[in-house]
């Protein structure tokens, strides 16, 4: 029988071991070594981590708790409301509205392509696109990028179903701008566009910020300082996905001053109309004042296009466009002025005393200078010709010799004085000069002596003469006013939000023509007879008035052997007329361009007899004057 506690198997003995279970000792210092390896590796880790730590609390401590502040207090821009655009009698032409917009803060978005698919199924974008959005703005180190502006009902309602899923987007609520005449005055209001990265480097414009609107042309351009308002600000506590907590503190913003234009919505919406369908331009001016009571460009364009943002598309299509409605013809605009010229010729020779009203030219059609030959608009000529009669019948004979009489260089000093030949000042968009020629302009543009056959052309408003329909509008209101040349102004006054008057307009002269009150009268009485005997009998109005004088500009030299013949689409006249009533008692003057629109007493005199009228006919004209 076995014992108790007897190995059964007492032949069996485990391989590496010893009798009693004790390790051989040299697996105990192989055990060891593994063991202190272990240790040795423990507390490197250990080690590490340590001077880790150490790095962060001591080196790093401030900036991360900067860092962790800024992810949970956010600076949040309040932009401010903009000044409104007012016509003279308080009526709202530019005000603003509300706009939902969606945007994203980029540093709460951990996957951008991600949210990228996730808003574009929301509110219908390409994802790619947007994609390339967002990773774009992080690249140039924005704080947030603008996806969508004008938000409906029902998109904000998905975005906010689905806020949770979408970090980093935040609808907010961004004033915008609101043209309550649509198309009306476009040329003169402007519009509001993006800041660009050209204008930010500038450095010319400190307290803006990528994303910002700014006026881009017209009066919100013009008058962008005081329409723009004070930014605010407001800090709000976030959580980790960007969805606002609450409200620590605030600046309100302040909003911009609203301007008051002079414009008589009348009168421009009358300009206006009279231009539909054409290519052209209306200044209507107070001739006492200088005040700009309309100024009319056509074609014209929507302000609320630029408003909502063009795409390339239509973007492409505006600058392709031939009859370019952006540019404001009554101030870029560059013509000859034809007949309407031969105003500042009768005061010129009148006071060079080269003619008087007596002095009587004979008009048999031609005039010949050097191996040229200079025609007169009337075939056959007038026959003899006193200054009213060669006003009143716009004789171009008679004033081609006033002009050699004259020459250029007493040309241009007296066109100096009309304010012909420089930019007007108007606080607007800025202007083109026009030209009016001289021997010396001549010899420095082209290296060349002045000839008597160009005098002869810029005698009648031809050659190189160029001019502005608000410089033409002026040069008739001298002649009205009795020969004080004003600076035209088109914002009365700009008020505060708190009624502060911030800036009042004055009547400027700018210059005086220095012409005799005989003079002024013989050229007046001239212009009356324009309208009532002459070549713009279109304009006459019952119990008003009209002075005036038409003008038609050639495009291209006239076929003389068929004058008849119609010229080819786009190389037709271009209109002009002038006028000022009533003429006894101006309180208006009107500058009339029709391009390609053929004669100026049958296209542009009816245009300009409306315009008056609608001026005149206001029962609060004669109250204001």
């Amino acid at each position: 029988m076995l014992r108790m506690n007897e190995p059964r198997f007492s032949g069996f003995k485990p391989q590496g071991t010893s009798f009693g279970g004790v390790m051989p000792p040299e697996e105990q210092e192989r055990v060891r070594r593994t063991f202190a390896r272990i240790a040795l590796i423990i507390l490197c880790l250990f080690g590490v981590l340590f001077l880790r730590l150490w790095f962060l609390q001591l080196l790093q401590g401030e900036e991360m708790q900067q860092r962790s502040e800024h992810n949970r207090i956010r600076l949040q821009d309040l932009p401010p409301w903009r000044g409104m655009i007012l016509d003279h009698q308080g009526q709202v032409l530019v005000g603003n509205r509300p706009s939902y917009e969606l945007v994203v803060v980029l540093e709460d978005v951990g996957n951008i392509p991600l949210l990228a698919s996730r808003l574009a199924r929301l509110l219908r974008l390409d994802p790619q696109q947007l994609t390339t959005q967002l990773q774009n703005g992080k690249k140039a180190g924005l704080h947030q990028v603008r996806v969508r502006a004008d938000l409906a009902w029902e998109e904000m309602a998905r975005v906010e179903t689905f806020q949770p899923e979408l970090p980093g987007v935040l609808i907010q609520v961004q004033p915008k701008r609101e043209y309550r005449h649509k198309g009306m005055a476009c040329h003169v209001l402007g519009y509001l566009g993006e800041i660009s990265d050209v204008q930010l480097k500038s450095g010319k414009l400190p307290n803006y910020k990528m994303g910002d609107y700014l006026g881009k042309c017209g009066v919100e351009l013009a008058w962008e300082k005081f329409l723009r308002g004070q930014r605010g600000s407001r800090r709000i506590e976030v959580d980790a996905y960007g969805r606002e907590l609450g409200q620590l503190d605030s600046v309100v913003p302040s909003p911009g001053a609203n301007i008051y234009l002079t414009l008589d919505n009348r009168v421009q919406r009358e300009a206006e109309a009279c231009l539909e369908g054409q290519e052209g331009a209306i200044v209507a001016l107070d001739p006492k004042t200088g005040r700009v009571l309309a100024l009319a460009s056509s074609p014209t364009y929507s302000q609320e296009a630029f408003e909502r943002g063009l795409t390339t598309q239509e973007w492409q299509k505006i600058n392709r466009d031939k009859t370019h409605p952006l540019e404001n013809r009554t101030l870029k605009g560059q013509y000859p002025p034809a007949s309407t010229f031969k105003i500042v010729m009768a005061v010129a020779g009148l006071e060079e005393k080269v003619i008087t009203p007596g002095t009587i030219i004979y008009c048999n059609g031609a005039m010949p200078v050097g191996n040229h030959v200079f025609h007169c608009w009337r075939k056959g000529g007038h026959g003899p010709m006193n200054l009213h009669r060669a006003m009143v019948h716009s004789c171009d004979i008679y004033f081609y010799e006033v002009g050699r009489r004259l020459g250029i260089d007493r040309i241009n000093e007296w066109s100096r004085r009309f304010g012909l030949g420089a930019a007007t000042g108007l606080d607007l968009d800025k202007e083109m000069p026009g030209l009016a020629p001289s021997s010396a302009w001549k010899k420095a543009r082209f290296h060349q002596p002045w000839r008597e056959g160009d005098t002869i052309s810029v005698s009648i408003g031809q050659g190189y003469n160029l001019t502005t329909p608000i410089q033409m509008a002026r040069v008739v209101a001298a002649i009205a006013n009795g020969g004080s040349v004003y600076k035209p102004y088109i914002v009365e006054k700009v008020e505060s939000p708190a009624g502060e008057i911030l800036y009042r307009a004055k009547p400027e002269v700018q210059s005086r023509l220095g012409a005799s009150p005989a003079t002024l009268e013989v050229v007046r009485q001239s212009l009356v007879g324009v309208v009532n005997d002459g070549t713009a009998k279109a304009a006459r109005l019952p119990h008003i008035q009209v002075a005036g004088k038409t003008g038609t500009a050639q495009v291209v030299a006239m076929d003389r052997d068929n004058p008849k013949k119609k010229q080819a689409r786009g190389l037709e006249d271009h209109a002009w007329f002038v006028a000022y009533a009533p003429a006894d008692d101006p309180q208006v003057a009107v500058a009339v361009l029709v391009e390609h629109g053929g004669h100026g007493g049958s296209q542009a005199a009816p245009l300009a007899s409306r315009v008056i009228k609608a001026r005149l006919s206001e029962p609060k004209v004669a109250q204001a004057q």
